[in-house]
């Protein structure tokens, strides 16, 4: 055997066992592709509720699985994930899943620039993409407010509370223009300087087990009117 021929064997060899990092799934598609498939097609009479978000949503069933166990509410939230990710997945995430409902509740991390810089009209554009998407495949869509934010503790310094603020306008003129189902989470969970009040949270941005309990009314409220329009 050549050199030539042993140096490249060995490289394919390599490849075959090497995971797909970060940079070949920028989406994280693989996140859920297991459960998705094993999940399998909503029973007839089943309404299937499909909460698409971040680690803000992931978190939701870390801290309150009461909420979601025994119920046909499926969470797929990805911690740290931008409104770009969540678009490129909507479809295996959300369509494929055949919901009735889908639950979006996304671009906090866009404002922290997770994935790089973005301005509001990006993160409406993605978040109207997603709708649009839902809606062309006769999914209701219940769209969240962002929840409010003084400051990242990862990326502090940032001052995110007036473009939530501005976020939040956008997304609820959108969803009263388009006669969408619109949770302000923000209204219920601000404080007086426009950031997360601090017996709901944590750290200043994700929701505590109390900031859960205050959120899970609003959105079941939701569910039952989208589910009698349904």
């Amino acid at each position: 055997m050549s050199y030539l021929k042993f140096i490249l064997i060995a490289f394919i060899l390599i490849i075959s066992f090497v995971k797909p990092t970060y940079a070949q799934d920028w989406p994280n598609l693989n996140r859920f592709q297991a459960e998705n498939v094993q999940l399998g097609d909503p029973a007839p009479s089943e309404h299937r509720i499909v909460f698409m978000g971040n680690s803000i949503t992931e978190g939701w069933l870390q801290d309150s699985m009461s909420f979601f166990y025994g119920k046909p509410y499926i969470n797929r939230g990805i911690s740290g994930q931008t409104t770009p990710q969540m678009l490129i997945r909507f479809r295996a995430d959300v369509i494929n899943l055949k919901p009735s409902v889908v639950v979006i509740l996304a671009g906090i991390n866009d404002i922290a620039g997770n994935t790089g810089p973005s301005t509001l009209d990006m993160i409406a554009d993605n978040i109207m993409s997603m709708v649009e998407l839902a809606e062309a495949h006769g999914i209701s869509v219940i769209l969240c407010s962002v929840l409010p934010a003084y400051d990242f503790p990862w990326r502090p310094g940032m001052n995110p509370s007036p473009k939530v603020i501005a976020l939040n306008k956008r997304l609820q003129a959108y969803a009263d223009l388009n006669n969408l189902i619109y949770v302000d989470y923000f209204s219920a969970m601000v404080d007086g300087r426009s950031g997360l009040k601090d017996e709901l949270t944590y750290d200043g941005v994700h929701p505590n087990i109390a900031g859960y309990r205050v959120m899970e009314p609003l959105v079941e409220a939701a569910i039952l009117k989208a589910l009698m329009q349904y």
